[in-house]
């Protein structure tokens, strides 16, 4: 998906904050119409095992803090709850069984179950998300930055963060995804080794993560 250039031509903070009304008004969009509509038709016609979704900005709640009224990004999907809920819907209602949502931006590893609703840690898996991590960008980083308790205490449904430099290798076959996430220990020593950090398979047929 492009997530930059059609996206709604209102008016849009990218400083985090606590979600208002515009964050569910349903006119707001990152895909605009034609790009939504072409992927709700799609999804619907599909006969692929796997539905991929590449994309550019976190698709997954993210709470970033944990207040009971915690900041949200607004400049991810967060800030188009609207928008967002349509293409869940979408994917239930099409039976996407096996929906893969591939994330960059951010210039870090996370591992996401997309729920049905994220307010409900209780409510049922639909996809999985997956962020890579920049090769370069933000230097070495680190495996858990000073944000890391508070990421996955506020948010049950992250799996996996990690602030490392890197990349996402994925393999697909009949029976399941497998993500590995590749990290180094710093980029500024040259020859670092490379190593894996975490390892995840999605089944077939089940949407969820499952450290291997």
């Amino acid at each position: 998906l492009d997530t930059r250039q059609y996206r709604s031509d209102q008016a849009y903070d990218d400083v985090p904050h606590a979600p208002g009304p515009e964050s569910d008004d349903p006119v707001r969009t990152l895909t605009g119409d034609a790009q939504e509509r072409w992927l709700l038709d799609g999804w619907a016609s599909s006969g692929a095992l796997w539905n991929v979704m590449p994309q550019q900005v976190c698709f997954s709640q993210r709470r970033l803090d944990l207040n009971a009224e915690a900041k949200l990004s607004m400049d991810a999907w967060d800030g188009y709850r609207a928008s967002r809920g349509r293409l869940v819907a979408g994917a239930k209602q099409a039976g996407v069984d096996n929906w893969l949502v591939l994330t960059g931006d951010v210039h870090v590893a996370y591992a996401f179950d997309i729920k049905d609703d994220f307010d409900d840690p209780a409510s049922a898996t639909v996809g999985t998300e997956l962020t890579c991590t920049s090769v370069t960008s933000g230097r070495d980083g680190t495996q858990r930055p000073a944000n890391w308790d508070t990421y996955m205490r506020a948010n049950p449904h992250l799996r996996f963060y990690d602030g490392r430099r890197g990349y996402l290798r994925m393999e697909l076959n009949r029976e399941n995804a497998r993500a590995d996430f590749r990290t180094v220990p710093a980029v500024t020593t040259p020859g670092a080794a490379v190593s894996t950090a975490a390892s995840f398979v999605t089944e077939a047929g089940a949407p969820g993560l499952t450290p291997v």
